[in-house]
């Protein structure tokens, strides 16, 4: 018996559920670091804005593609992130193994941007 058709349609809608949520999650965080929130849609600029976020320079993107490398400043990324909005390390360690959580009580919560903008 063939199972696929029986649970794709319960799986695409989860997955697009999930998909909404991290877009609208990231546009939040953008706005409330005083960026456009349709910079979390597009594509290489919204890492670029990303890094203005977290106050790291734009050729850190480099980084993000080299095998290994990427994944630690990925981590190092979540970590700075964590701390713009006033989050201890505990919170970064949340933000990294389960971000679909943690990155909608960082937008939707009471936290507030703490940088300066400053790369």
């Amino acid at each position: 018996m063939d199972f696929s058709f029986e649970f794709s349609g319960p799986i695409v809608f989860l997955w697009l559920a999930l998909l909404v949520l991290a877009i609208a999650s990231w546009w939040k965080l953008f706005e409330k670091a005083g960026k456009p929130g349709w910079a979390a849609i597009v594509p290489i600029y919204n890492i670029v804005v990303f890094l203005e976020i977290i106050e790291k320079p734009v050729w850190w993107i480099i980084l993000y593609i080299i095998p290994l490398v990427g994944v630690v400043f990925v981590i190092l990324s979540y970590v700075e992130l964590a701390k713009k909005f006033g989050k201890d390390v505990g919170f970064a360690v949340g933000l990294i193994l389960l971000g679909i959580v943690f990155l909608p009580m960082l937008a939707f919560g009471d936290a507030q941007y703490q940088g300066d903008g400053s790369v």
